[in-house]
């Protein structure tokens, strides 16, 4: 098989990375990723430029000729044409660029898009932990909770591209917290680092490290490591959440494997043993057993799910 080399570029909130993948070979090969700040507050047309001067600049470290560029954003995007449909405020004005067709006419390589976490998705299930897999549920956690779920190499989309916002499903253990979306109850705002802390705050945490910087999620589990009660409960609840949302999901979808992967699906035994108990509450006997694995690839996987879809839709023919 020949090997292709993608522009591939990841679009986040608070970063951009950019770099060269190249598929065709035994495993993808990632190089050459440049990080730069996405400031995000300076309004979509600023991300936009950003974008294309990176990708312009990645085609500039390629010693060959790449064949296209792979991208991979926050919001909703329009894998047909490459379009941001929807960004919420942490991306202000992103919402309606045509980013596939900006960066095809700035820098005269065609373009494919997809969201970031169907992305993150793609790269997992086709050469990470789902490679050989006919099915699996990625959920990556941490700032915010994503997923997505991919059968036989390809995402489910969704009759709105949709599909796979796991953070925004109904929890009992959430009745009454309202999340950013505007409704009330779902997982994310529990189960989501952010809510982490927030539950560690209010069950009597300190607000602030030792060193007098904010509290993080990583001194929290290290805090609920050594027994503090607040930490233990604050992972305990929001592992128990996300355990029983995950096994409601398998039994709809019934996928050969989990795949977690995120900042705080890194967490010690206090919070995956929660998900564990939380899991094995819902699961219907037949998915009871369905394997729950990290991820592999790690910040790789976004780059490589939009080299993939570049070269390979990540979604099936409609």
């Amino acid at each position: 098989m020949d090997t292709k080399t993608i522009v591939s570029v990841d679009i986040g909130g608070t970063k951009i990375a950019c770099g060269l993948v190249t598929l065709g070979g035994e495993a993808p090969v990632v190089e050459s990723v440049v990080k730069v700040p996405t400031d995000a507050q300076l309004g979509g047309e600023h991300v936009l430029a950003t974008v294309i001067e990176q990708v312009k600049a990645a085609i500039e470290r390629c010693d060959g000729d790449p064949v296209g560029v792979g991208i991979s954003s926050a919001g909703v995007v329009n894998p047909r044409n490459g379009d941001i449909t929807y960004a919420n405020e942490l991306m202000p004005g992103w919402g309606g660029t045509a980013l596939g067709a900006e960066v095809t006419a700035a820098c005269g390589l065609p373009c494919r898009v997809l969201n970031d976490v169907h992305a993150h998705a793609l790269g997992e299930a086709r050469h990470g932990g789902g490679r050989d897999a006919s099915s699996c549920l990625v959920v990556a956690v941490g700032t915010g909770i994503g997923g997505a779920f991919v059968e036989h190499g390809h995402i489910m989309l969704g009759a709105h591209d949709e599909a796979g916002h796991i953070g925004h499903v109904c929890c009992p253990a959430a009745a009454g917290v309202p999340c950013s979306c505007g409704a009330s109850a779902h997982l994310e705002p529990i189960a989501a680092g952010p809510g982490i802390i927030r539950e560690y705050i209010r069950l009597g945490g300190d607000e602030l490290c030792a060193d007098g910087t904010p509290m993080h999620g990583a001194e929290i589990d290290a805090r609920a490591a050594a027994g503090d009660e607040a930490a233990v409960g604050a992972e305990h609840r929001a592992g128990l959440a996300l355990g029983e949302v995950l096994g409601s999901m398998c039994n709809m979808l019934d996928p050969a494997c989990v795949i977690l992967s995120g900042s705080v699906a890194q967490c010690g035994p206090n919070w995956s043993n929660a998900m564990a108990e939380g899991f094995k509450s819902q699961a219907m006997p037949p998915v009871a057993t369905t394997p729950i694995v990290g991820g592999e690839l790690g910040g790789d996987a976004p780059l490589i799910g939009a080299a993939e879809n570049f070269v390979s839709s990540g979604y099936a023919e409609r």
